[in-house]
């Protein structure tokens, strides 16, 4: 027993040396990446253009990456077509397709302008890239363009992916099962699917816990790891994307109602326990709650990752506004406290990189125990 004592004691001590290094590791990235942001565009520092989705991938001050734009277009006669374009820069030069520009620069409501052919290549690829893209003499239905947003959600999925089949196969080796996890790889990552296991689907889920494992640790993980890339530098951060929490919050809705027992649906559509008088009140404040709790939880994630992003650039931002209000010596004497400040809340970041895939993943175990829950009502007392 103590030599298996023995060899459970020195992974755990070796993996949490190895984490802090890593945690040091991803500190300093995240501030080295902050540092990067520069002056876009007319050289105004611009926080939300820099965190928002776009077709391309960032690598400023070194330039863009534009990525592919595949549009689905019905033309004149209703047929439907598919173009596909190396760059939205190729897609302009090409003729069929036009930049349309706001003037937001100017903060007027004047109209909008479209932008031609070889015009293009003498537009900024920083203006065009945050531009919408009209189709001419056809009607673009569908824009199925990758975004940088995809982009590294698809990394981050294909990481889990790496993750739980690399542990599976120890497993099946017996390594973990049968003996001690081997290694920080799979000491850190045990560490964190048997927290999800026994502090979130367990006392959530309970008897159904097994059952809906694979589901939430997909969750946590893809989450984790989606917010973990927004802190390096030249990445982005999926879900800080509505439309990425949205589809996991429908994911979790879904589960929620294939889980609902009888007692959830009559809990819905006639509450027990209540003035029958009552009833109809509830019952629709009853149905508005199904569909809140989703939307809640994609809010949720969004707001809380965008917002950090923004805080941090801003931050930095400060020293672009000084310098342009007041200078370059008002500007070298605010960015010391802008960079201890960016720096502050990339720390704080980190740690809201594993919150809000606990949270989300927590209310998601919490919403489904809720409708798989039986209950025991006795109608007698009802009036």
């Amino acid at each position: 027993m103590s030599k298996v004592k023995k060899e459970l004691n020195k992974p755990s001590v070796f993996a949490y040396m190895k984490f802090k290094h890593l945690f040091l590791t991803l500190i300093l990235a995240a501030f080295c990446g902050n540092i990067a942001v520069y002056a876009a565009g007319d050289g105004e520092f611009d926080a939300v253009s820099h965190t928002a989705d776009g077709n391309y991938l960032d690598f400023s001050p070194f330039g863009l990456v534009e990525l592919p734009r595949i549009f689905l277009i019905k033309d004149a006669n209703g047929a439907y077509g598919l173009d596909v374009y190396g760059s939205t820069g190729q897609a302009l030069l090409s003729g069929q397709y036009a930049v349309v520009a706001a003037e937001s620069t100017k903060k007027t409501t004047a109209a909008t302008e479209a932008q031609h052919g070889e015009e293009a290549q003498a537009l900024d690829p920083h203006h065009y890239l945050h531009a919408d893209i009209a189709a001419m003499g056809n009607t673009l239905v569908v824009d199925f363009s990758p975004t940088r947003h995809l982009i590294f959600m698809i990394i981050a999925a294909l990481l889990v992916c790496f993750v739980f089949i690399s542990l599976a196969s120890r497993y099946k080796k017996g390594i973990g099962r049968t003996t001690a996890p081997k290694g920080l790889f799979q000491n850190m990552f045990e560490t964190l699917v048997l927290f999800v296991r026994d502090d979130v689907a367990r006392p959530n889920l309970g008897k159904n816990a097994d059952k809906y494992m694979p589901y939430l640790l997909s969750c946590f993980f893809l989450i984790l790891f989606a917010n973990l890339f927004g802190l390096i530098p030249f990445s982005g951060t999926a879900t800080a994307n509505i439309t990425t929490t949205a589809v996991l919050a429908i994911f979790t809705f879904l589960l929620t109602q294939k889980a609902g027992t009888k007692d959830y649906w009559m809990h819905i559509f006639w509450p027990p326990g209540i003035p029958i008088w009552m009833k109809p009140i509830l019952i629709p404040i009853e149905i508005l709650g199904i569909f809140t709790k989703p939307f809640a939880l994609a809010v949720r994630l969004f707001a809380n990752m965008t917002a950090g992003h923004l805080v941090i650039l801003n931050f930095i931002g400060l020293i672009f506004l000084f310098n342009l209000k007041f200078g370059s010596v008002a500007a070298y004497g605010v960015a010391p406290l802008g960079v201890f400040m960016a720096f502050f809340i990339n720390m704080i970041e980190i740690m809201v990189a594993f919150i809000q895939a606990y949270v989300f993943t927590m209310l998601s175990a919490l919403f489904i125990g809720m409708a798989a829950e039986e209950h025991h009502h006795d109608e007698a007392h009802a009036h």
